[in-house]
């Protein structure tokens, strides 16, 4: 299979960027997680499948994000004679991530794309993460304009030269995300802070600052004013 050409990056007089996370803002991660539990206890039984949860949390402290397939690997190191569970690998690589995006997600990648690129924005592994974002896809949807990191926002340097904009609009599940943003960009970024996932509503995000906006459902999106976004809108 050949390598995927790098997509063009937008005029640098781009006035608006839309930079969108993608677990547990466009897609359900939390329901995935959830089917995976329910697979591994029915397939290998709740100890096995505790002990890959308890390396699965420890790689993320270590890491940052989350690392499915590298718990894995972490698990067969401690179990060489034990490759049963190896086989969950095949039930994430051909999970259908399509059917896990939230409603209108893709509606409101269309609905946005008029008024400035949108450009997905996550943190991840180099494997399974772009498999999840090509297999759901989501990748398609904004012309393959995507970036992972192992932590984005500590790279806004790296996503302002790639794709230079005089405004961005930052979507993501995270408030921690959403104020080092704009402790950065200040009035170039617009926060928008959709109340999903597990992170979302976890009582100790009331540490960091509100995000401009607040939604219920990444789908608000769709009937909120473009001008409330960015001054670069139509009647902004």
């Amino acid at each position: 299979m050949s390598q995927p050409a790098e997509p063009s990056p937008p005029n640098p007089a781009t006035g608006t960027i839309f930079l969108l996370d993608v677990d547990d803002t466009l897609l359900d991660n939390d329901q995935v997680e959830h089917d995976l539990r329910r697979h591994l206890e029915r397939e290998f039984g709740r100890e096995r499948s505790e002990e890959y949860w308890q390396i699965f949390e420890a790689l993320r402290q270590e890491l940052g994000y989350a690392d499915y397939l590298g718990a894995l690997q972490r698990y067969r190191l401690k179990h060489p004679h034990q490759p049963h569970l190896l086989w969950v690998s095949s039930f994430l690589l051909d999970y259908p991530f399509h059917q896990r995006l939230y409603p209108g997600a893709l509606e409101v990648i269309q609905h946005l794309r008029p008024y400035g690129p949108c450009v997905l924005l996550t943190d991840g592994d180099v494997v399974f993460q772009p498999h999840k974002i090509e297999r759901s896809g989501l990748a398609q949807a904004v012309d393959g304009h995507v970036l992972i990191y192992i932590h984005k926002e500590q790279e806004l340097a790296d996503v302002e030269r790639r794709y230079p904009a005089r405004h961005y609009v930052l979507v993501d599940d995270k408030l921690r995300i959403l104020a080092a943003a704009k402790a950065i960009w200040g009035e170039r970024v617009t926060t928008v802070f959709p109340r999903q996932g597990h992170y979302a509503l976890d009582p100790q995000a009331t540490q960091y600052p509100p995000a401009d906006l607040s939604l219920e459902h990444i789908r608000e999106l769709l009937e909120l004013p473009l001008a409330r976004l960015t001054p670069a809108a139509p009647g902004g």
